[in-house]
């Protein structure tokens, strides 16, 4: 049985967790530790951290729409440290929007 395209799935949100983990392990800091560029990417980092969280919590509780919105953010988050020139995606044009 093929998915609704207006409802949001477990199998969906799991799809898209799983590709924000591979992002968020994939990109690297480009710039040296303690640099202001590098201060402003654990920040970016720590936000997409705490919406990856949230995510896994919600579609724990069963709330699969604000899980779905949550990790969105979360890789939201990652893709900007990529476009910004933070965080190397390593031209991984499937997980990061590239500059």
């Amino acid at each position: 049985m093929s998915e609704s395209m207006d409802q949001v799935s477990n199998d969906r949100v799991e799809k898209y967790l799983d590709i924000t983990r591979r992002a968020r392990a994939k990109a690297t800091p480009i710039h040296a530790e303690g640099t202001p560029e590098s201060e402003q990417l654990m920040i970016m980092l720590r936000m997409a951290d705490d919406y990856a969280f949230d995510a896994q919590h919600f579609l724990n509780i069963g709330d699969r729409v604000r899980a779905f919105g949550a990790i969105n953010y979360a890789h939201a988050w990652i893709d900007a440290g990529v476009k910004l020139g933070l965080l190397d995606g390593h031209g991984d044009d499937v997980l990061f929007t590239l500059p």
